[in-house]
């Protein structure tokens, strides 16, 4: 178990998850690959963002549902899940 000198980010090797307020720049680097994300198709991803930077972008397998269900007190897989049936059917209007 990590000691309370060290800082373990990744959910799956103890890293704590809290909730957390987007600063300004946060939403500036969203702003910024958001629209060319979902221009790709890619409408469900995870933006790592360490400090100023981004440092990844997840689009195979982000994570933090049941964390973000725990702290919310939310169902975001069933909206998720919504979504992606309001996107089938709108594309199959297409």
């Amino acid at each position: 178990m990590p000691g309370d000198d060290e800082h373990r980010a990744n959910i799956h090797v103890g890293g704590d998850c809290v909730r957390y307020e987007l600063t300004e720049r946060d939403r500036e680097i969203i702003n910024h690959v958001g629209p060319e994300l979902k221009e790709k198709g890619l409408h469900f991803v995870g933006l790592d963002i360490l400090g100023d930077y981004l440092t990844e972008i997840n689009v195979t397998s982000p994570t933090g549902i049941q964390e973000i269900n725990r702290i919310e007190n939310t169902n975001l897989e069933a909206k998720v899940i919504d979504f992606v049936e309001r996107e089938v059917e709108r594309l199959e209007k297409c």
